[in-house]
């Protein structure tokens, strides 16, 4: 459409609005960084700040948690006993590492045996963490995993990928597997969780994969297991193929009552992120802490948390749920969950199709002219129009009211 027509249409638009001007209020859009109004789990876990509704009875809450996101949460009610800007979307480091272990350990077989490729250990990330997987030799399955869960090794994660199809097949999939599980916060770039430009989750997300990822045994003995023998090299003299020694990298492991796992992580550029799940007297409580001060905090105030929650339960009212995977939840925020102190959330995306979940959306043809072909002196036009427009709708109620008189 010519420039011309654009703007005698935009000129003409005012005149025929103007009865709408009275009969509708002006939507105005939340400011940058304000959590959505309405969020997966309750509404109050889509507000700023701490949200707890206690009882009579019900302990305080530990007064030096430095997380820019927590949760607290019950794993088999999914009652979510307390939080604190649960919907954050932050980097997770290795804790999407969760959500990859949900989505391709069901695939094979423990016992199963896989020869690794050269190319299956190219292209990790400068300064991951390996457990030191050598190619042209044989892994089984089960060792794999002890990779993942233990060392938190990001070239076991890429073998098992490739495994499943390579890596931007599993991304794939493993976005495909947080919309299943209306982790409406995460959006998948690695599979390991380096560092990647976008790459984000949130404390409620992270919980939700956790949750999920517990209820296959599989999963619960990973995490669980405090150390292990990892199969090394072979031996140029004797042809014997060695072993070392791996232990879990999460700190709470066999320190806290009654830990069963989760996940640890930390990059330089996310800080610290930790997903813990512990049980005390038949009752597992889930806790995901994002971004605290410092390293050890990330540990000192998960433990911290899980004390308080099973302190808690039946002296506090939930303040949200953990949805249960096909479960109606509330629509898929329109704002930005991000913040000054987190990583700004991406704009809403279409859903993508059935063969390339990870498709972005296409984008748009771009208009030689810009600014859908108006350019600037076209939009001055058409501010000073909507200007008139307006103080034109206004002269219009005043006539009418003193006619009324």
């Amino acid at each position: 459409m010519p420039t011309s027509s654009k703007l005698a249409r935009l000129i003409a638009a005012p005149a025929a609005a103007l009865p709408l001007l009275f009969a509708a209020p002006v939507a105005v859009a939340a400011p940058p960084g304000s959590p959505p109004p309405a969020s997966v789990g309750g509404d109050r876990l889509g507000l700023p700040g701490v949200q707890v509704d206690p009882l009579a009875g019900a302990p305080a809450l530990p007064g030096d948690l430095t997380g820019q996101s927590w949760i607290v949460a019950d794993a088999a009610s999914g009652e979510v006993l307390a939080a604190s800007n649960p919907h954050l979307r932050l980097a997770p480091a290795s804790t999407l590492k969760i959500l990859f272990a949900d989505t391709v350990l069901p695939k094979f077989d423990r016992d199963a045996v896989h020869r690794v490729a050269p190319e299956e250990i190219q292209g990790i990330g400068a300064g991951s963490s390996l457990v030191g997987i050598k190619e042209d030799l044989d892994y089984r399955v089960e060792d794999l995993w002890r990779g993942v869960f233990l060392s938190s090794g990001n070239d076991a994660v890429h073998v098992l990928a490739h495994m499943n199809g390579g890596v931007q097949q599993t991304v794939a999939e493993m976005q495909a597997r947080a919309e299943a599980l209306q982790a409406r916060d995460t959006r998948v770039v690695s599979p390991d969780g380096y560092d990647s430009d976008g790459q984000v989750s949130s404390a409620y997300d992270l919980t939700l994969f956790a949750r999920a990822g517990l209820r296959n045994p599989d999963f619960r003995s990973y995490c669980a297991t405090r150390d292990a023998q990892f199969p090394g090299a072979v031996d140029k003299n004797t042809g014997q193929r060695g072993s070392f020694g791996i232990a879990n990298t999460d700190r709470l492991l066999g320190k806290y009552p009654g830990l069963i796992g989760v996940k640890n992580g930390f990059t330089t550029n996310a800080g610290s992120t930790f997903v813990g799940a512990a049980e005390r007297d038949g009752r597992t409580l889930l806790v995901t802490v994002m971004h605290p001060t410092t390293y050890q905090k990330v540990y000192d105030e998960t433990a911290a948390l899980l004390d308080w929650g099973f302190a808690a339960a039946g002296k506090v009212a939930p303040v949200g749920k953990l949805v249960e995977e096909g479960e109606s939840a509330a629509p898929t925020p329109t704002g930005q969950a991000g913040g000054a102190a987190g990583v700004p959330a991406p704009p809403p995306h279409p859903s993508p199709t059935a063969t390339d979940r990870s498709a972005p959306a296409p984008a748009r043809a771009a208009d030689p002219a810009g600014d859908d072909g108006l350019g600037p002196v076209g939009w001055v036009v058409v501010g000073v129009v909507l200007t008139a427009g307006g103080a034109g709708a206004v002269l219009l109620l005043n006539r009418r009211r003193a006619a009324a008189r």
